[in-house]
């Protein structure tokens, strides 16, 4: 009989429910506006990355690794998490306030970047629309200690409901702070290199204006979905109906999305992750 693997979630789970959604993708690029306000984390980035240099391959990289450990098998998330870790063991970045080196996978830089990430994706997707209860809420912080423990983390340090995590937000913001790195971080984020495919055509004379146009939206959008603390340290950016407008806008945006077709939303890891979910159904004998 085949042995069928749904992953370390499956489709019952509320990290399926959220993550099927197109609208993450902003979600994504909030946690990185807030995870450059840590300067130690931020000093990893910037003297270990080429993100300046390889911004979307960097993007998509991330995305394959954050679709392997919600989609993947379990053996598949497992390895993933494991290049990580080697990968991350081999660098170090100098503190730029102590000049201290230090090991860019500490677990207090893992576990913001870990906490940033879901936290990102469950309140953009929760303000886009999706319906979620405080229940589905609090499991889905206490599923992702799942992916936190790929990284190298004790999940029992990892926040695992949304009090611990508003408490984790507050015990390390004395901590963030708007440095120079971030600023130039943020500024890159916002108005990075298009795509070598968008950008030629300019390069021949061709005006492609709405791409260009049309990522600044979604990278203003994601700076407004910040919260509003986060906000101040970028210098207070928008004015007090900045939630609210971010709000509709992303609303917008994950109907918009949502009404593409299926096979543009879902990723060929999700299809075979589904279809997986679909034989093990079909193998399980029914109980009525």
């Amino acid at each position: 009989m085949e042995t069928v693997d749904v992953g370390l979630f499956g489709p019952a789970s509320v990290t399926w429910k959220l993550h099927q959604e197109p609208i993450l993708f902003v979600a994504g690029l909030r946690s990185l506006y807030l995870q450059a306000l840590h300067p130690r984390a931020m000093a990893g980035v910037a003297q270990n990355s080429n993100y300046r240099q390889d911004a979307w391959g960097r993007l998509i990289r991330t995305a394959d690794y954050v679709g392997t450990t919600v989609y993947g098998t379990t053996n598949e998330a497992e390895q993933a998490g494991q290049r990580l870790r080697r990968r991350h063991a081999r660098m170090t970045a100098v503190d730029p306030g102590t000049g201290e080196r230090f090991r860019i996978d500490e677990p207090d830089l893992l576990r913001w970047v870990h906490v940033t990430e879901v936290e990102s994706f469950l309140d953009t997707a929760r303000r886009a629309g999706v319906p979620l209860d405080a229940d589905e809420v609090d499991r889905y912080y206490t599923e992702q200690r799942r992916t936190a423990a790929l990284v190298g983390l004790a999940p029992e340090t990892v926040p695992g409901t949304a009090a611990e995590v508003a408490e984790y937000y507050r015990r390390v913001r004395p901590e963030l702070r708007m440095t120079r790195e971030a600023a130039e971080t943020a500024l890159f984020l916002t108005a990075p290199p298009l795509p070598w495919k968008l950008s030629l055509p300019a390069r021949i004379g061709l005006n492609l204006g709405p791409p260009r146009w049309a990522y600044l939206g979604i990278a203003g959008t994601a700076l407004a979905l910040l919260p509003p603390w986060a906000r101040r340290l970028y210098g207070g950016l928008g004015l007090p109906t900045t939630a609210l407008s971010a709000d509709v806008t992303v609303r917008a945006l994950r109907l918009a999305l949502t009404a593409l077709p299926r096979d543009w939303r879902e990723s060929p890891m999700q299809r075979a992750a589904k279809e997986r979910a679909a034989r093990l159904t079909a193998a399980t004998p029914s109980t009525t």
